[in-house]
């Protein structure tokens, strides 16, 4: 028999005042949490006055419980769309996401746990994954979660959506263990309203920590096997009633009657049945939710102490850097012939006395050479055509669907212009990737890429290449999004033998092509002998204070 979960009911009263532990962000949601309590108490407050005539406010759309990409707290900015995983030196991924589970009664107050525990965890790459997100479909209809006849008794509140059967287990499963892999997933967008999905579904990433709540989070085997924490909400029946009550008639325009209707026939007795009995399968139970401030700390020291152990395994650049040193140059790499003129450009280009007027015009030269070098290895098919003569000729036409450029900020679009020269109707994406000072961890910051991508060939951008970190985390964000490895074309005016190694050990099969190689990185991995800060150099900023070449880490790597 299982041993009872941890009950963290030490906080005794959910009005009781701040501690020396809470920071302003979660005195702000316990003042929060006061209020919606002082408003449960009386169901007066959900239904309009007597005799106005007036109608609950209806929403066109009303969604799941939508999960924003920017999390902002009285800390920081949290990026709750994850992040790609970054690799060590054998080109994988060292260590997996901390999955949390949040389970719980309808209107018991997961998600406001969740963001607390978010707030107070304090690290910057949170998912935060909703349950009601994977309701079940049906196979010929892509988007509509019911069939007429359902959609009719749910229209009447005579459909049960609080029952393990209504839920995608299969795909929350699979989900899950992608997000936990570092890889990106496609979830749906659940409309209230319609019980159907939207078209187009949003794209996430795995990060540091992964919360997934809903009310059967622990309701499959398999599930709770990828759950690393289990908690469960507990929450008074009648305060979940009233909120329930409020939630679906302010914003999902629905009646007093039917609500009541439905909690009766179908949520209390599936909570009784299905949910109170997964308590005893959890690890931390907390009694009033948000306003159990206790709790959160004991489940936020937890998680710390289970990131403490993987930052051991620290992201190491210089073993990423050094691993395939004594390697020959590997065959996807090409590298533009030297001639004289080559040459003479990267001396201008590499003179420190150089004007910067003089900088941008040689190194858009070199791009353009770059470019029309690259475009010789996109596959070519035999063509026929008839010159104003009335003659055949034999030659060659482009055997693809589509270019798109994807410029890696901020150097990488530098390059974007000599690309539209010479393509035409060229789309363009473009990805930024920083390195995290303490960590020296690359990550994904913004991303913006055409939705058809995988059927075309990407040509990459980005000026300088050290390490290679950034690079290998902008071709996972090409392969996450279905492009085929061998469609994608790394482009830099300059790289070390290192970056060179690294993209081509973990991508092999990704075309490497640039005007020239270096052989070292000093100790701040800039290029040696390199060509300074490209960005800098090239948008007249001022270098860092220290002289380092923080460009060529925080966005080349």
């Amino acid at each position: 028999m299982a041993a009872p979960p941890a009950r963290a009911d030490a906080d005794p009263s959910p009005t009781s005042p701040p501690t020396a532990r809470d920071t302003p962000g979660r005195q702000a949601e316990k003042s929060e949490t006061a209020c919606e309590d002082r408003n449960a108490e009386s169901l007066d407050r959900l239904l309009p006055p007597v005799g106005t005539g007036r109608s609950p406010r209806k929403r066109t759309t009303s969604q799941c419980k939508s999960e924003p990409p920017l999390l902002r707290t009285s800390k920081r900015t949290i990026y709750t769309a994850g992040r790609p995983p970054w690799y060590n030196e054998h080109g994988t991924q060292s260590k997996e996401a901390f999955a949390i589970g949040l389970g719980g009664g309808s209107a018991s107050g997961k998600t406001t746990v969740a963001r607390m525990i978010i707030e107070a965890l304090d690290v910057p790459w949170v998912v935060l994954l909703s349950m009601d997100s994977f309701y079940k479909l049906l196979h010929s209809l892509p988007h509509q979660v019911l069939t007429e006849q359902q959609q009719e008794q749910a229209a009447h509140n005579n459909f049960n959506f609080d029952h393990p059967d209504a839920f995608d287990f299969d795909l929350i499963i699979s989900t899950l263990k992608k997000l936990k892999q570092g890889k990106s997933v496609k979830v749906p967008i659940y409309d209230f309203t319609t019980h159907s999905r939207k078209k187009d579904w949003k794209t996430l990433y795995g990060a540091n920590v992964i919360i997934f709540e809903g009310i059967m989070a622990f309701a499959d085997k398999t599930l709770l096997e990828l759950l690393d924490m289990k908690i469960f909400v507990d929450t008074d029946s009648d305060i979940r009633l009233v909120r329930r009550l409020r939630r679906d008639i302010s914003e999902r325009g629905r009646d007093i009657e039917g609500v009541i209707k439905q909690y009766n026939k179908f949520v209390k007795p599936s909570f009784d049945q299905y949910i109170q009995p997964t308590m005893r399968l959890a690890d931390i139970v907390v009694p009033r939710g948000s306003g159990n401030t206790v709790a959160i700390d004991l489940i936020v020291q937890h998680v710390h102490s289970q990131l403490e152990e993987q930052r051991k395994l620290r992201w190491d650049m210089a073993a990423l850097a050094s691993a395939h040193q004594c390697h020959p140059l590997p065959r996807t790499l090409s590298v533009l012939k030297s001639t004289p003129q080559v040459r003479g450009m990267h001396t201008i280009i590499r003179d420190k006395e150089t004007s910067r007027d003089e900088f941008i015009f040689y190194s858009k030269r070199l791009m353009r050479l770059l470019i029309e070098h690259a475009l010789s290895f996109l596959p070519f098919q035999d063509c026929v055509v008839q010159t104003p003569q009335g003659q055949d000729y034999a030659g060659k036409c482009y055997a693809g669907k589509q270019i798109t450029g994807v410029s890696i900020l901020r150097a990488g679009e530098t390059m974007e212009p000599a690309l539209r020269a010479v393509c035409k109707d060229v789309r363009i994406g473009t990805i930024l990737i920083q390195t995290n000072q303490l960590t020296g961890e690359p990550e994904l910051h913004y991303l913006r890429l055409p939705k058809d991508i995988s059927d075309d060939h990407v040509i990459l951008m980005d000026c300088t290449v050290s390490t290679g970190a950034a690079a290998m985390m902008a071709v996972r964000v090409l392969l996450d999004h279905d492009v085929p490895e061998d469609k994608i074309f790394l482009l830099s005016l300059l790289m070390a033998e290192m970056g060179v190694h690294s993209v081509a050990y973990a991508f092999p099969r990704v075309r490497i092509i640039t005007t020239a190689v270096d052989k070292r990185v000093n100790d701040l991995f800039r290029i040696i002998p390199g060509i300074g800060n490209f960005g800098d150099r090239y948008f007249g900023t001022d270098a860092v204070p220290d002289g380092s070449d923080e460009e060529e880490v925080a966005y080349t790597g």
